[in-house]
């Protein structure tokens, strides 16, 4: 089995980190300092947050990096529980370094409950002595005060044109493939500065034909569509509607779907994510509301719009 080229091309040190200069000018200085705050980066998916992470734990601790740096991204580590239970521990066990903290890293942060970012808190407070938080979110609005004024902030952006084409052209040297210059711009477009996007598109591209044309582009875009049902589907329960409006625009008009075959994947998609009984309950009811709309001859785009806001406000419910 190939590797997945988003792991052969993640950068293993900061340098190596396109498009982001200011942030790693700045966790540069932690390094030199020997010392550093607990850290929260947002920003898009696909922009580097995690990446950075990963290699500013390289820098730190080198080949001591894996006793010392805990990756926390699984979903059911969200609530008050996991906050008490794993991550609690993992922050009382000290470096087995001569480092003076370990590094516990938590990918969307955004979506723990109100109740297990208060327990989080107290858990920064009590053993900042020996650990140091990165918390990785899209957007910082639901986390609460008390944690972001504990962290310093770091806003990623999404990659410019001119670095995606130099990610581009670096990955077609190294290989077996040509892209055309109408398959470049499609990527470009689809993959709106997501690194991650691009390169798994790149990847399935390159396997269906090694000379890549727009039409590669497309089918590797539908074989992704999975994947990025479920991301919109995230991004709607953390509020990013202007993302979701682009993502629902581009599986219409650029992926040629109709609102009925969105809606499937959709309902497909949306009960694979962790969720409760009840919730499940109240999502299959929605869906089945925009089914029949839809098949009124409503707008779908507007209706599809309207499911995604349905995911906020349940999502908005933990908060409460």
């Amino acid at each position: 089995m190939k590797e997945l080229w988003t792991e052969k091309y993640r950068p293993e040190d900061l340098d190596g980190i396109l498009g982001q200069h200011d942030v790693i000018e700045k966790l540069k200085t932690y390094i030199d300092r020997g010392s550093m705050p607990h850290l929260l980066f947002s920003g898009p998916l696909g922009v580097g947050k995690t990446t950075t992470a990963l290699a500013l734990a390289n820098e730190i601790y080198g080949k001591d990096k894996k006793a010392n740096f805990i990756e926390l991204t699984r979903s059911e580590e969200r609530g008050i529980d996991a906050i008490r239970g794993k991550v609690k521990e993992e922050a009382k066990s000290r470096t087995l370094t001569e480092k003076d903290f370990k590094l516990i890293f938590m990918d969307q942060a955004d979506s723990l409950t109100s109740d297990a970012q208060s327990a989080f808190r107290r858990t920064m407070e009590n053993f900042s002595d020996n650990v140091r938080f990165i918390l990785s979110c899209s957007t910082t609005s639901k986390i609460i005060d008390p944690i972001q004024s504990r962290c310093a902030s770091f806003r990623f952006h999404p990659l410019d044109k001119e670095r995606t084409l130099e990610w581009i052209k670096k990955i077609e040297d190294n290989e077996d493939f040509e892209i055309d210059e109408n398959a470049v711009n499609v990527l470009i477009r689809i993959s709106k500065g997501d690194l991650r996007k691009l390169t798994n598109l790149l990847q399935i591209a390159s396997s269906i034909d090694p000379e890549i044309t727009e039409k590669e582009i497309k089918s590797a875009l539908k074989e992704t569509k999975t994947a990025d049902i479920r991301g919109m589907i995230l991004k709607a329960q953390q509020g990013n509607f202007e993302e979701v409006r682009e993502e629902l625009y581009d599986l219409l008009i650029e992926g040629g779907y109709d609102a009925e075959q969105v809606l499937q994947m959709i309902r497909k998609e949306v009960f694979n994510l962790p969720m409760d009984k009840d919730k499940r309950k109240k999502i299959a009811r929605k869906i089945g509301e925009v089914d029949l709309d839809l098949s009124r001859g409503s707008k779908g785009q507007i209706h599809l719009q309207r499911l995604m806001a349905f995911f906020a406000v349940l999502s908005d419910e933990s908060y409460r």
